[in-house]
């Protein structure tokens, strides 16, 4: 454990943290002349994600100086748990800023977190001792879910699979309570099932690797249904209309909506916010095969409407048609979908903004200016009416790509609002769920993206 909630041993090593602006005052007040040159020889100017060092008397190291943006900063000594020697630290607020327990948790559990399922870390991370707080452990609590959804991102598809990612979602439901069910493969079209749409697309992998729905639900039936909706596309060959090479590296990363949707399900359980939880996973391998389904096939879907097949590489919108449709059926007081969805939403945000879609401006506002404000951001694109002509068929009701490569975000979404009634609060989030390269708390890989944002915003939403 990275972070350890207790009084501080005096022994720890003191961390003081300094901003650009406060570095010459907290200096001048707490460092002899000498110390104050060794910072100026080393070049330490308070710049955010560094630090120096700063020896004893005796040789051994007396304390840290480390250079953040802010008290809250959510990442503020995620550069420290692989930099600094090994051993025990502490914060000195007392010389240095006073940063928020919640952050300082945050930062440091996760500037130590690896990836270490199939290579082990080179080494062990600094230990970071904080004094017990609730503040302090909703910051782990934050960090856990993170990291807990960055391991099933990074997870290669040999071992996460739609049934492997089942085992994730029950064994989570285990840990909190929760009920648990799938359903897989052919039952998939049964009539007491109805969900066409994901066994078509899932059809064409091997039988270990059947198509299936996974649902999770939590909580008391007395309070308002909350219903998360993740695409668990586990790998995305692009079907018959095969990706490149290039385009195909990173494809185990495209169920990552089902990820964040589990890390986010972690959170509102593990705080106990006062909502009837539901997660729904539409869990597939988009794979090819004889059986496999094609371009210009029409596809029926679980709220009847009939979808052409434009390109078999936009599947993620055809399963998530049926989740939604049945998500709908319970009259939910909100949902909430998570989707690795279109190139277009990274082209227009890049991969560190997802992109929000919400029929509630107001609500959209509040959601971007929370996520500015926590350091887990999000964008608002618009849901345009006037593109729907884009995704209208002449052979079914609707197709799954657009005319054209414009708007390529807003037409997946405009697809999906089809199957969430008009009545029914949505949000629809086109996340990348990956870091190109790495950032101090974020090394590069699978990425949990809005969940700390979309907990802050439920949390107001529903227990005030």
């Amino acid at each position: 454990m990275t972070v350890t909630l207790k009084k501080p041993a005096a022994s720890a090593t003191p961390i003081i943290c300094v901003t650009r602006d406060s570095l010459a005052a907290t200096a001048a007040a707490t460092l002899s002349p000498t110390e104050r040159q060794w910072l100026a020889t080393v070049g330490f100017t308070g710049a955010p994600d560094t630090h120096v060092l700063l020896p004893g008397s005796d040789g051994r190291l007396a304390s840290v100086w480390a250079g953040v943006r802010s008290a809250d900063d959510p990442f503020a000594l995620s550069a420290l748990p692989m930099a600094l020697p090994e051993g025990r630290y502490r914060l000195d607020d007392a010389a240095g800023l006073a940063l928020s327990a919640e952050a300082a948790a945050h930062a440091w559990a996760l500037g130590g977190y690896r990836f270490t399922r199939y290579k082990p870390a080179r080494r062990a991370a600094a230990e970071l001792q904080l004094p017990a707080s609730a503040e302090a452990r909703h910051g782990l609590l934050l960090a856990q879910a993170v990291a807990a959804t960055r391991d099933l991102v990074n997870t290669p598809a040999e071992h996460m699979g739609p049934a492997d990612l089942a085992q994730a979602a029950q064994a989570l439901a285990t840990a909190h309570g929760a009920r648990f069910k799938q359903t897989v493969g052919d039952a998939l079209l049964k009539p007491a099932s109805r969900f066409p749409a994901i066994h078509a697309v899932g059809r064409a992998a091997a039988p270990e690797r059947a198509p299936r729905l996974i649902e999770l639900r939590w909580g008391s039936p007395k309070h308002p249904k909350l219903t998360l909706v993740g695409k668990g596309v586990c790998f995305d060959s692009g079907g018959l209309d095969i990706k490149p090479a290039d385009g195909m590296r990173h494809m185990k990363k495209d169920m990552g909506g089902a990820a964040n949707a589990l890390g986010l399900a972690q959170l509102v359980m593990a705080a106990k916010l006062p909502v009837q939880l539901t997660v729904l996973i539409p869990a597939v391998e988009n794979a090819i095969a004889g059986n496999a389904y094609r371009p210009g096939d029409v596809i029926t879907t679980r709220a009847g409407l009939g979808i052409e097949i434009g390109n078999t590489d936009a599947e993620g919108r055809v399963i998530l048609c049926d989740a939604l449709a049945y998500a709908a059926e319970s009259k939910p007081d909100l949902i909430i979908d998570l989707a690795t969805l279109t190139g277009a939403a990274r082209i227009a945000l890049g991969g560190q903004l997802p992109a929000l879609f919400c029929r509630d401006m107001g609500a959209a506002r509040d959601l971007v200016d929370r996520g500015l404000a926590i350091g887990d951001p999000l964008w608002h694109l618009p849901l345009w009416a006037p593109y729907h002509a884009g995704i209208e068929s002449d052979v079914a009701d609707i197709v799954n790509t657009g005319r054209g490569p414009q708007a390529g975000a807003i037409n997946a979404a405009l697809f999906l609002a089809d199957f969430v009634p008009a009545s029914i609060a949505w949000l629809h989030i086109d996340l990348y769920a990956w870091n190109d390269a790495s950032r101090p708390g974020r090394p590069a890989g699978g990425e949990a993206q809005t969940i700390r944002t979309l907990l802050d915003w439920l949390t107001a939403r529903y227990a005030g």
